[in-house]
């Protein structure tokens, strides 16, 4: 069997348990041309650390080329809403645009703002978890998991409680993270371009209310730093949103299921330091993000193979977490206690996760609160994996108390 042959992103049981058959494409080489997805693959640690900072790769390429000079086509015109929201936000910029919006939203997104958030995650998560343990279980993921993170951020954001849209950030996210698999149907591109028109023009409204009333907010503060266009504001929230929202929630559902499966619990009481190092090997050992894609801008070499520009790399960030070259011979073990774990579940480079702090916020609090109210919380049914690949999660989560 050809090496790229045991990848199969639209498998259920290779979604399932990707886990091996990235251990032999990490024994057959260092990067493998897949030609249903028509990318290289590249699964190794040192290469995907490498490859996130190198500049002749990017998340696009149109600061250089035309889609007729890269050899790509245009995408379609019925996905100009999708386009220009996701093209204008951090993550899918490249150069001069990147560094100066990345810059000033960093003046917005400071630590403190984390900081002020804190005593709201942590109530929150609370809250939330009260709610599970008293109703003797039931969904994790839609009682816990879900409403945490859209909270938090539309709390971040200024979104008024009394929002009747507070309600759809969710299924907004949700529609416009759909294009981020491999190969998305029509119906999920329809989907996407709607929720991108909608969340546009709910946050094109929010922020005009901003101007005439600032507050102590996120939205207000991109606002006052008075250098960004209204668009780059838009797309950064609804950045925001999709990107802290999305990896809180796999992760805490992924991690869940990994505490119960393997009969494990971080000791709560053993103090913060010892779960802040229990969540990191969670992010590690089954992370949310399982690739992360790169155009090729210039031709590079990766293990003697050449890549051409106009390519597309698959970094395989699950893979490369499971790296026995840089994680040892535990590399497959889930290791609570594991201290050296420069583990790349938020990127690397220019385009790290802004928001990693506060999903590392959000993270330990409802861990801790999971495990301190509810600690013989166990599974009621085997879940079953969402088909996504790329944002890796589950339908659901029953549990029982």
């Amino acid at each position: 069997m050809e090496p790229a042959d045991v990848y199969d992103p639209w498998s259920p049981s290779f979604v399932a348990d990707p886990y091996p058959a990235y251990a032999h494409l990490r024994a057959a080489g260092r990067a493998h041309w897949h030609g249903p997805t028509r990318q290289w693959l590249v699964p190794h640690y040192e290469d995907v650390s490498a490859l996130l900072r190198d500049r002749r790769l990017g998340r696009t390429y149109t600061h250089r080329f035309t889609h007729e000079e890269f050899g790509r086509e245009a995408p379609p015109a019925a996905y100009e809403p999708f386009h220009t929201l996701n093209d204008h936000g951090l993550l899918d910029l490249e150069a001069g645009d990147h560094t100066r919006i990345r810059r000033l939203v960093s003046k917005a997104f400071t630590p403190r703002t984390v900081e002020r958030l804190a005593p709201t995650v942590r109530s929150l998560a609370a809250g939330l978890v009260g709610e599970l343990v008293a109703a003797g279980g039931g969904d994790l993921q839609a009682v816990v998991a879900e409403p945490l993170p859209v909270a938090v951020i539309a709390e971040m954001l200024g979104v008024p409680a009394d929002d009747e849209e507070r309600g759809r950030l969710r299924p907004w996210s949700a529609a416009i993270c759909g294009m981020f698999e491999l190969n998305p149907s029509e119906e999920t591109a329809r989907l996407a371009v709607r929720a991108s028109i909608e969340f546009s023009d709910y946050l094109r409204e929010l922020i005009a209310r901003r101007r005439k009333e600032p507050g102590d907010d996120l939205i207000s503060a991109l606002v006052g730093v008075g250098e960004l266009t209204e668009q780059e504001m838009i797309s950064t929230c609804v950045l925001l949103l999709n990107a802290g929202h999305e990896a809180t929630v796999n992760t805490t559902v992924n991690g869940m299921w990994t505490l119960l499966r393997h009969s494990v619990r971080p000791d709560v009481g053993a103090g913060p330091e010892k779960l802040s190092t229990a969540v990191e090997e969670l992010l590690r050992y089954d992370t949310p993000l399982q690739m992360f894609e790169r155009w090729v801008l210039d031709d590079i070499e990766v293990g003697g193979v050449r890549i051409p520009r106009g390519s597309e790399v698959a970094l395989l960030f699950g893979s490369a977490n499971r790296d026995p070259a840089r994680f040892g011979p535990t590399a497959d073990t889930l290791d609570l206690t594991r201290a050296d774990n420069p583990h790349i579940t938020f990127g690397a480079g220019i385009h790290y996760c802004l928001g990693a702090p506060l999903a590392r916020l959000e993270l330990e609090a409802v861990f801790g609160e999971l495990l301190r109210q509810a600690p013989g919380l166990r599974l009621v049914e085997e879940p079953v994996r969402r088909p996504g690949y790329v944002i890796r999660g589950f339908e659901r989560l029953l549990v029982e108390v």
